[in-house]
């Protein structure tokens, strides 16, 4: 309850900033809380896609979060980055871009092995590449790689590439 109450207070403030960021350049910003739920559930489902692609037709910017507010199993480390591709999956996107504290999938943490090795290209999810996401860094507030190749095959199951890319820097795209 603590933490939904968080979500609460801090779920403002990042809508805000959102706003205040894309009015700059002459975007409106249209915030979507949405559970996983609400990806699962067809009547939901069909309602989220609707809402999307009306706002998209309309020139918005959907700001998309997870309603951590009234979720409850969901409310766990990572699951933006499930959430983000079912999205994708649900408004027929053509990529996916994902952004972290690291720049894309490695055959172990780099931060942990020097002699990591980086993989520009992922052509198949195979059981060798999901075991390179590893555990969540501790103490971060995130998934890790871990969910982001869970995402990654949300993503490309439905034809929607993905990509991993360092979010840091004024231009990360």
């Amino acid at each position: 309850e603590e933490k939904q109450a968080a979500a609460a207070v801090g779920q403002i403030r990042l809508a805000q900033a959102w706003s205040d960021a894309l009015a700059r350049h002459g975007l409106v910003a249209a915030q979507v809380l949405l559970t996983l739920g609400d990806t699962e559930d067809r009547r939901r489902y069909l309602n989220a896609r609707a809402t999307l692609s009306t706002l998209l037709s309309l020139g918005c910017v959907p700001v998309i979060n997870e309603n951590d507010t009234v979720a409850t199993l969901e409310i766990r480390f990572g699951d933006n980055d499930r959430l983000a591709a079912r999205v994708a999956e649900m408004v027929e996107a053509d990529q996916l871009v994902l952004l972290s504290d690291i720049d894309g999938l490695y055959t172990a943490d780099p931060r942990l092995d020097p002699g990591a090795t980086h993989l520009d290209l992922i052509a198949s999810l195979t059981p060798e590449i999901e075991a390179m996401g590893g555990a969540p860094p501790p103490g971060h507030s995130s998934g890790g790689m871990r969910t982001k190749l869970a995402a990654a095959r949300i993503a490309t199951g439905a034809g929607c590439a993905m990509a991993i890319g360092l979010g840091a820097g004024d231009h990360p795209l």
